[in-house]
């Protein structure tokens, strides 16, 4: 296995993981330099992302854009901690793009900001990591996809389990057959505290003369300032895709990658807003099955109170059962089926039931063996590989394809808002993947 430090100096995806398809962008920088990085959006998320992109030698801090004075405080601390960097600050992201010294910016901002900035970022020229969802609704999918291909930037979303190592192993297992033809997949994220349910803390100085509200709303309906919007964005349909966009997101991305899917060809969904009275408008309990092309069904479930511990996917095959938990994947065989049936025949005659386990190789005097052993479980635990970030340093740097480019992003994504479409409107939601039509 590669270590980070290793990839990072060999600025090589390639000599991790196979490359997912789509054209190579242009290099941004040679190989040798540092790619100057603009971060728009530095709140809880983005300056997660800061922390990621700090921690590879091939990133060179530039600025930071956000509409809150705290959030630019505390990224000029944590770059001149962790990078001995004096960031520039600013309210606009405009100013970023407008940088010649930047070649890729870092978008981190609440999701009804992502189809802006990421078309206003290529058509400056400027390379884009946009952290999941790419979109707030499912008609901004084509558009952002259209920008893409036109500016032959690297556009990669920000769901970090798509290229993780523990994904590219399920993935391998399954290509492998390992459990036969998977029919049912089930994925599930389970919390049961005010922070997992978004009721994020406030800071005491949150107000109109800290935070820009009126440029934060943005397309958004027009209120008087609100601290619980701003920092609490995910709470609110105006702003977000709730436990869909933000959750689901990463259980789509992944299951996309695992199998192989484009995108599922229909959604049911059910749940409601049940435990969280805060005024919020999206739902603290959603449960959807998708249907894909492929003849197999995805289970996903979000709980925002409760706490189980649930396995990061289970996929049910004909010849066994397959158990990503966490840290470890486990395969569990099929027994073998010899066609020897004891409920089947539970009620014949005595001498009949003799003679037809005889005829099966049975003795009716011990009759043991009537089904086959189920096989040893095999297990498999993978060495943590780079971070979602190196992938997009290295494509910048050396123009290969992106780990999850626009269509890639526009497939998880639309597929959460066709979840959210069945549950808003009671109804099973299709989906025509390439003309991006709804119907139901």
């Amino acid at each position: 296995m590669i270590e980070r430090r290793d990839f990072v100096k060999a600025g090589s995806v390639a000599a991790v993981y196979s490359l997912v398809g789509g054209r190579p962008a242009a290099a941004a920088v040679g190989a040798s330099d540092k790619v100057g990085l603009g971060f728009i959006g530095v709140g809880i998320r983005g300056s997660a992302l800061l922390e990621d992109f700090s921690k590879n030698s091939a990133s060179r801090f530039v600025v930071c854009a956000d509409l809150y004075d705290g959030y630019l405080q505390h990224a000029r601390e944590f770059c001149k901690a962790k990078a001995s960097t004096d960031v520039e600050t600013t309210k606009r992201y405009e100013d970023v793009l407008n940088r010649k010294d930047i070649d890729a910016v870092v978008i981190a901002t609440p999701d009804h900001w992502h189809k802006r900035i990421t078309l206003d970022a290529l058509a400056a020229g400027k390379h884009v990591y946009c952290e999941k969802p790419m979109t707030w609704n499912l008609k901004e999918g084509p558009e952002i996809i259209a920008a893409e291909k036109k500016s032959g930037k690297c556009v990669m979303i920000g769901s970090g389990g798509k290229t993780a190592a523990m994904t590219q192993k399920v993935k391998e297992l399954l290509a492998q057959k390992a459990i036969g033809k998977v029919s049912l997949i089930r994925m599930a994220n389970y919390r049961n505290n005010a922070e997992g349910a978004w009721r994020y803390a406030i800071p005491p100085d949150a107000s109109p003369e800290t935070i820009d509200w009126n440029r934060w709303l943005g397309t958004a309906p027009k209120r008087p300032f609100t601290a619980e919007h701003f920092f609490r964005w995910r709470c609110w349909w105006e702003y977000s895709g709730g436990v869909a966009t933000d959750l689901f997101v990463h259980m789509l991305t992944t299951l996309h990658e695992v199998t192989g899917s484009h995108a599922p060809v229909s959604a049911v969904s059910q749940g409601g807003l049940w435990f969280w009275k805060d005024g919020r408008t999206v739902p603290d309990v959603l449960e959807t099955v998708f249907e894909y092309p492929e003849n197999y069904l995805a289970e996903m479930c979000v709980h925002q109170k409760n706490g189980a511990d649930a396995p990061a996917l289970v996929a049910y095959g004909s010849d066994g059962t397959l158990i990503w938990d966490r840290n470890k994947i486990t395969v569990l065989g099929e027994a073998e089926d010899k066609d020897i049936q004891n409920y089947g025949t539970y009620a014949w005659p005595k001498a009949a039931k003799e003679a037809y386990l005889r005829s099966k190789g049975v003795d009716p005097a011990n009759p043991r063996g009537l089904w086959g052993k189920d096989p040893d479980p095999k297990e498999y635990k993978v060495p943590a590989g780079p971070n979602h970030s190196d992938f997009f340093i290295d494509s910048v740097r050396e123009g290969k394809p992106s780990r999850e480019n626009a269509t890639e992003g526009h497939a998880a994504a639309g597929a959460a808002h066709i979840a959210n479409m069945s549950y808003r409107e009671g109804r099973k939601i299709k989906w025509d993947f390439a003309t991006n039509k709804v119907t139901g």
